[in-house]
């Protein structure tokens, strides 16, 4: 046989075992996965699969940090309404931004064409709480009474200006779709601690209508093994597509046909040694734990009500941010080790004051009970939580300004996150913006530094984390980052 007809044979064989396996829903279930637990543990030197790291499936130093869920609020929640208190803005409200504050730097072309840029104090009241004494908004009821247990950060800057290189950028490290999202190099990293679930999970939730979309390259496996690809859960009676056996198969059926498929796959191994090849086996093989595993952790029937009434009315109905940070809750205490929750509707480039009070009560009673519960359970003693979006909003107004209406353009320069619970300092504020909250005057932290903090948190070195692809080493933080180690306990 010549090479020609060999890579023919190949081919063939490989269409015909794609099309054997599409019962299982080879699409949907090319994300379910990590490979770590179900292959017997780290790959060790010598036998890592091609771009591997050696040591991957294990921390490089002890981390302080098991789990990590992330509220990622889409859409560029304003800080001047939530967390970054400026008075000055009162006392100038409504005159021009100094140009030696803006000092030239860009706009978006929603704002670049105006002649004017007002000054916008926020409409809302803030106050100090907490043994830091930080400032939050009047919106914030809920998170002001967990304000011992927050770190704020609210120095953080990005080099991008719109939301999708933003989010992006957030989410993998680059501006441009292609590389593996957070969860994904964490999932790769680290492995999974649970066997019948995925170590990477995503929930999504939406504000109001029209906002920014999201996308799933933002919780993409790139170039890593696909095991390592962000599962989404949806609400409903499928939260995982094609997850189900189809009519006609039997619990029965289903091993006996994936037992036959193995080992058709593991033929097939022999001759084209392609890891994804294991990879999908493994896949597989979680699907088919997943229909017992699944249900399980996403029924919240049995949960009281005072646990309910913690989270807020919102709790009881599937899909909302309220209900998803319960989810969240259960999915920590089976150990899942990224959880990635996206809620939409923060794009408030006009309406800003009802807009973000809408929005800020959606999210302030869930993630601040979110907390409290993580807290009574003996979780966030190894658990982090992350609340914040991709970029901030400016100090002047977008379009006309009046003291009940205005609106705020992105702002990459300078905005708020804030965490809580394992390997961060309680009550600590980090980070200062000047008096117009537009430059960071003290202790900047680039996106890149913020992630290799997390991967720190986690027991991981983000310039050892790294996978060979096209002959380049590539990392999450790319070649820059440090470690923000005033941030830590």
């Amino acid at each position: 046989m010549d090479i020609q007809d060999e890579i023919h044979d190949q081919l063939s064989r490989r269409t015909f075992l794609g099309q054997a396996s599409a019962g299982l829903g080879t699409i949907a279930l090319a994300s379910l996965l990590n490979p770590t637990n179900l292959f017997g543990g780290a790959s060790s030197p010598g036998t890592s699969m091609p771009g591997e790291n050696p040591a991957v499936g294990k921390p490089h130093f002890p981390p302080k940090v098991k789990r990590v869920i992330y509220l990622f609020q889409s859409g560029a929640p304003s800080q001047l309404e939530l967390f970054d208190y400026k008075p000055k803005l009162e006392t100038m409200w409504g005159q021009d931004l100094p140009a030696s504050v803006r000092n030239g730097q860009r706009l978006t072309g929603m704002s670049a064409g105006q002649s004017r840029f007002p000054l916008a104090a926020s409409k809302y009241k803030f106050a100090q709480y907490g043994p830091g004494q930080m400032w939050l908004s009047e919106l914030l009821p809920h998170t002001a009474k967990i304000a011992g247990d927050l770190t704020f950060v609210r120095s953080l800057h990005t080099e991008a200006i719109n939301h999708d290189p933003a989010v992006t950028f957030f989410q993998t490290g680059s501006q441009q779709a292609g590389r593996p999202s957070f969860g994904s190099w964490i999932s790769y990293g680290l492995g999974s601690d649970n066997q019948n679930l995925p170590s990477f999970v995503v929930l999504l939730s939406k504000g109001r209508d029209g906002d920014q979309p999201l996308y799933a390259k933002l919780w993409s496996n790139g170039f890593l093994p696909s095991v390592h690809q962000g599962v989404v859960f949806r609400s409903g009676p499928d939260p995982v597509y094609y997850l189900n056996n189809p009519p006609g198969v039997d619990k029965t059926s289903r091993r006996r046909m994936l037992d036959y498929l193995g080992k058709l796959h593991q033929e097939q191994f022999k001759h084209v040694l392609d890891p994804e090849i294991n990879n999908r086996m493994a896949q597989y093989e979680m699907a088919y734990r997943m229909q017992t595993s699944v249900p399980e952790t996403l029924d919240i029937s049995k949960e009281p009500d005072y646990i309910f009434d913690m989270y807020g009315p919102d709790s009881r109905k599937p899909g909302t941010f309220a209900a998803n940070c319960l989810l969240a809750r259960k999915l920590v205490e089976k150990d899942v080790k990224f959880i990635q929750l996206y809620h939409q509707g923060w794009d408030q480039h006009g309406n800003l004051p009802n807009d973000i009070k809408t929005q800020a009560k959606s999210v302030d009673q869930p993630s601040a009970a979110l907390i409290m519960d993580l807290k009574q359970r003996g979780l966030l003693d190894d658990t982090l939580v992350i609340w914040g979006g991709e970029f901030g909003r400016g100090a002047y107004s977008q379009g006309k300004l009046t003291r009940d209406n205005y609106g705020r353009d992105h702002h990459p320069r300078a905005f708020s996150v804030w965490m809580a619970g394992a390997g961060v300092k309680k009550g600590m504020v980090y980070g200062e913006t000047d008096d117009f909250g537009y430059n960071v005057v003290k202790d900047p932290v680039h996106v890149h530094d913020f992630q290799a903090t997390v991967l720190h948190l986690l027991g991981v070195d983000h310039e050892k984390l790294t996978f060979k692809s096209q002959g380049r080493r590539y990392r999450l933080t790319d070649v820059h980052g440090k470690v923000v180690k005033p941030l830590l306990a």
